[in-house]
């Protein structure tokens, strides 16, 4: 059974899903999703291992501070909620926003991620161009990071305007279906919750800042990395891999053909088959340069 809980911790109060037992395999959501999006991934994961997903800082039923949409500072809150539950180690798996989280949380706790998955991700702060990757390549991430215009125009419209992310970065039809549709508006249409969401790509300079500071002071990490992205979605023309391979030493990629970006509820299956091995096999534990 997943369990609904919430940790109140000293910046924010995250709410999280919760299943199983033994090591913990905390898996992170990107935009326009919610700890929802891995409702078919917890429970073919739990069967080995204690499962969290929170809701990220500002998204879902966590809270909505004004600031810290950083990834540096999300990742500060995911680190916390480890400490609020008392674990030292645990696995990173992260999707979308979540891989860029889950990357700086492993800048932050190299000796504490055992092993970190990156979901058709790819990272700020890979050094391209500021106009390329998360934050700036595609229509929406200039859209996004224009200030106070986009929640203005997206106001009492969030159905419409998430219903057409979901059909045109999907390549198999049906993934996100009418209950998961209207999950994912209830919570984005809480008040100041699209504002949270477009505030992760406002932050994007200073992502990339956080993580060319830590790898230029502790150099990169060299824990075990595995990448799994969509052939439709940043798999295509080697996209994530390119982007991830310039900041990590230990990379696997994987593609999964006939599916777009959002991989946890277009292939929940393949997934699952590619990160079990992943996290069940020998390699040392954490990842220090």
């Amino acid at each position: 059974m997943t369990f609904s809980r919430f940790s109140t911790l000293p910046r924010v109060k995250l709410h999280y899903l919760e299943e199983g037992d033994g090591d913990v395999v905390v898996l992170l959501h990107g935009w326009p999703q919610t700890s929802h999006s891995w409702r078919h991934v917890i429970p073919k994961l739990s069967g080995k291992y204690r499962v969290i997903a929170p809701d990220l800082r500002g998204l879902g039923d966590s809270s909505r501070p004004a600031d810290g949409y950083d990834n540096g500072t999300v990742a500060s809150d995911v680190i916390e909620l480890m400490d609020s539950l008392g674990v030292r180690e645990f696995y990173l798996v992260g999707h979308d926003w979540g891989g860029p989280v889950a990357f700086a949380a492993t800048l932050l706790a190299r000796d504490r991620v055992r092993k970190l998955a990156l979901v058709d991700a790819v990272l700020a702060g890979d050094g391209r161009s500021a106009g390329s990757g998360q934050g700036g390549a595609r229509w929406h991430h200039l859209f996004h990071r224009t200030p106070h215009l986009p929640e203005a125009l997206t106001a009492g419209r969030e159905s419409i305007y998430l219903s057409w992310f979901y059909d045109e970065y999907s390549e198999r039809a049906g993934a996100v279906r009418p209950s998961a549709l209207a999950e994912y508006v209830r919570c984005y249409s809480q008040p100041g919750a699209m504002r949270c969401g477009f505030e992760y790509y406002r932050s994007v300079e200073v992502s990339s800042a956080f993580v060319r500071a830590c790898i230029e002071r502790d150099g990169k990490p060299t824990l075990p990395v595995l990448s799994i992205a969509g052939g439709a979605g940043r798999g295509r023309a080697g996209e994530a891999e390119e982007s991830i391979g310039r900041l990590v030493t230990n990379l696997d990629s994987y593609i999964i053909p006939d599916c777009g970006h959002l991989v946890p509820e277009e292939a929940p299956e393949e997934l699952c088959e590619l990160l079990l091995p992943f996290l069940s096999s020998q390699s040392p534990a954490c990842g220090m340069s």
